[in-house]
């Protein structure tokens, strides 16, 4: 199961208010790239068919049928990474002991981070 914590979860809602995309929902995306890595993303978007949908606090994530697998146990936060710089992690499930690697994102979205 894919989870947001509070602290990423309060960030994108107030990303969301300052843009248009106020009460839109967040899509969460991932694939896996040439060297077996994992890329994810993220930007505000509309309930597509086959979508799973989840809900945290009053933030919906909307996750397409091909990163559900990719994405299963991860994590996202928003944390500190130099001081009075925060960003936004994926933390997936095979690295869930390892110190949180930041997501790769596209333009758009929320504003910080973000991917169609």
């Amino acid at each position: 199961m894919f989870n947001v914590t509070p602290a990423a979860a309060q960030e994108i809602l107030a990303a969301a208010a300052r843009s248009d995309a106020a009460g839109m929902a967040l899509r969460v995306a991932a694939r896996q790239i040439a060297d077996g890595s994992l890329e994810f993303g993220m930007g505000f978007d509309e309930l597509r068919e086959d979508d799973e949908s989840a809900q945290f606090d009053a933030l919906t994530v909307l996750i397409g049928a091909p990163s559900k697998p990719l994405l299963d146990g991860t994590v996202l936060d928003f944390v500190e990474t130099a001081p009075g710089q925060h960003e936004f992690v994926f933390v997936p499930a095979s690295s869930a002991e390892a110190a949180p690697a930041t997501g790769r994102c596209g333009s758009g979205g929320c504003g910080t981070c973000a991917c169609g």
